[in-house]
């Protein structure tokens, strides 16, 4: 499907950026409100990210107006925010494809286009590719300019200031662009700031900055008085001690909707020595009510109507696993105050926005930074409170020392509720849950559990939080839960015990979570044996004997990398036990998932029913 390209006429001119330079720069604004209603109009056919873009449009405008790209380097981070960016780098077209299987990536993607310069999918990762983009520009030798563009929100992961802090002691020429988007843009934002931002990073003021600089160095004295008096006469205006202590020379705040400018600041700072910081404020979902209003709840929207201004009603169907940790979260704190439940920033994803509004001094949201929400988990448990870590599977890989250092090696009772485990979908490859289960399966100490609907993850939550003898996960996907019926009481499973769901003769199939539906519907056409395994270890070794003895060939099953993973395991046990069996290790490939429905990847992976039957068919003959 394409747009009638001739509703946005300016923006018509402007399929890449090179035509975009080409305009004059009193057509700019119009560029951006036609860019912005585009916007509305292709997610509203597609789905996907919504506020972060509505908030970056004038910003990405300026950029590729300015910066000579895609010879300059424009690094943005996670991505969100960046569909303004494909719109404007020949991908117009293609934007209704966006998420879906073989269309547009929902992130910026090397692959996909040249304008792409790094790909992204998690947040954090933009200072430190753009300074070594601006080492290796200073290494050619040939003008190259690099650009970050970052989050305020991204900016409370550790990494960042790890990259600033070197970008500050390297003095590379870069600029790095901190997008400000709260719910309101400050008092200190207007026409005076504006100005004084374009003063601030003119030649001028540099020029006379840098030789006072060099004055003054001789002169201990003076030049600390000297420095005391900008600082105090600065923080009237800016918050700039913080970046200049990291060594960045800091501009700003300035109006990020104001594209004229934008364009002139950014022109002044674009040939600044040494590392910059531009602190723009804008508005998420900026130029369309609904989502100004609640940015959160219109992050990312299924397909609707723009001109509706709400979001298609949703028919009631059966909870996510999400919500069903959610209301385990909040019975087990209703009867248990030492129940301390950790986030790193996703309080709505994860389930928890009933838990944080009842249990305000149990909630702690870390931010986004994984590897103190899981340390902060561990001081928990030192101390005899019950820490309950509730993590998404690919947000868990960045916490993976402080897993092993900080928690197990500790042996100490935090529970992990991994959420987003397995196909994820249209997020593509950096957010399929694929390794959680594998990177688990081998540190010392640790119980892992695959519910296989949302009672068993009920009581399997129950299960490790009740453990306290070192730490425990709990393994659930996204989306819907099964429809299986959650029992209120809450049971500890005896730990490393599976169960026979259907008993059949000759193929024993073992099956590890949510895939337990597609398996015992593949097993009726094979007449074969199912085990529901739960325990991803310690394995259930006595059942998993028996089922060898009594079968010619065991598949194990599950929605994790084979490689690994939990059929891994099943094969080190019966190796330990010398058993000689056939098996067959059914579960995902050596390879990072592209993005697509769940629906779509699972067909194609051979995880649904009729691609377990066609698997164990083909392997028995």
């Amino acid at each position: 499907m394409s747009f009638d390209i001739s509703k946005f006429p300016v923006l018509a001119q402007a399929n890449t950026p090179e035509e975009l330079r080409k305009l004059p720069q009193g057509l700019l604004p119009q560029v951006s409100d036609e860019l912005r209603q585009f916007l509305l109009q292709s997610v509203g056919i597609s789905s996907g990210h919504f506020a972060s873009g509505l908030g970056t449009v004038e910003l990405t405008v300026a950029l590729h107006y300015v910066y000579n790209t895609p010879f300059d380097r424009l690094v943005w981070d996670v991505g969100h925010q960046a569909y303004p960016h494909k719109i404007l780098t020949d991908r117009r077209e293609r934007m209704h494809t966006i998420r879906q299987k073989n269309g547009l990536h929902p992130f910026p993607w090397r692959e996909e286009s040249q304008y792409d310069t790094f790909s992204v999918g998690h947040s954090g990762t933009s200072v430190s590719a753009a300074l070594a983009m601006a080492v290796a520009a200073e290494k050619e030798a040939e003008g190259r300019k690099v650009v970050a563009v970052i989050g305020d929100g991204a900016m409370t992961g550790g990494m960042v200031f790890e990259a600033m802090n070197h970008a500050g002691d390297l003095h590379k020429d870069m600029l790095v662009v901190l997008n400000d988007n709260e719910m309101s843009i400050s008092e200190n934002v207007g026409a005076l700031n504006n100005h004084l931002a374009q003063l601030m990073s003119g030649r001028f003021y540099t020029t006379i900055r840098e030789n006072s600089k060099k004055v003054l160095k001789g002169m201990p004295v003076i030049k600390e008085m000297a420095k005391r008096t900008e600082e105090h006469l600065k923080g009237m205006v800016v918050p700039a001690t913080l970046f200049e202590e990291l060594g960045f020379n800091y501009i700003g705040p300035i109006d990020g909707h104001d594209v004229d400018s934008l364009v002139e600041t950014l022109r002044n700072m674009r040939n600044l020595k040494g590392p910059q910081m531009l602190h723009i404020m804008t508005k998420k979902g900026r130029g369309y009510e609904p989502a100004e209003k609640d940015p959160i709840g219109w992050h990312a929207v299924p397909k609707f109507d723009p001109s509706q201004f709400k979001k298609p009603a949703t028919k009631p169907g059966l909870p996510t696993f999400s919500q069903v940790f959610g209301k385990w979260l909040c019975d087990v704190a209703a009867q248990d105050d030492k129940l301390m439940a950790i986030t790193p920033a996703m309080r709505e994803g994860s389930g928890m926005v009933e838990f944080s509004q009842r249990f305000p001094t149990q909630y702690f949201d870390a931010a986004i930074a994984e590897q103190h929400a899981v340390t902060l988990g561990a001081g928990f448990a030192c101390e005899g409170l019950k820490p309950v870590v509730a993590i998404y599977s690919t947000f868990l890989q960045r916490g993976y020392d402080q897993l092993i250092h900080d928690v197990a090696l500790q042996r100490l009772p935090v529970l992990f509720a991994i959420d987003r485990g397995g196909i994820v979908g249209a997020d593509g490859p950096t957010h399929q849950g694929a390794f959680d289960l594998s990177f688990m399966r081998c540190i010392p100490n640790m119980v892992i559990m695959a519910p296989s609907d949302e009672n068993e993850c009920r009581q399997m939550l129950y299960t490790g939080y009740c453990y306290q003898d070192g730490p425990t996960a709990v393994r659930y996907p996204r989306g819907s839960a099964t429809g299986a019926e959650q029992v209120e009481q809450m049971t500890a499973l005896p730990i490393g015990k599976g169960l026979i769901k259907r008993q059949g003769k000759k193929i024993a199939m073992v099956n590890f979570g949510t895939t337990l539906a597609a398996t015992l519907e593949a097993a009726e056409q094979l007449d074969a044996t199912v085990a529901d395994m739960r325990f991803v270890k310690p394995l259930d070794v006595d059942l998993l004997v028996e089922l060898a003895n009594d079968h010619d060939v065991i598949v194990s099953v599950e929605e994790n990398a084979v490689l690994g993973g939990a059929g891994s395991g099943v094969l080190e046990t019966l190796q330990k036990m010398r058993i000689v069996k056939p098996v067959l290790l059914i579960g995902l490939p050596d390879e990072f998932i592209k993005h697509g429905s769940p629906d779509e990847i699972t067909a194609e992976l051979q995880l649904d029913a009729a691609g377990i039957l066609a698997q164990v068919r083909a392997f028995i003959a």
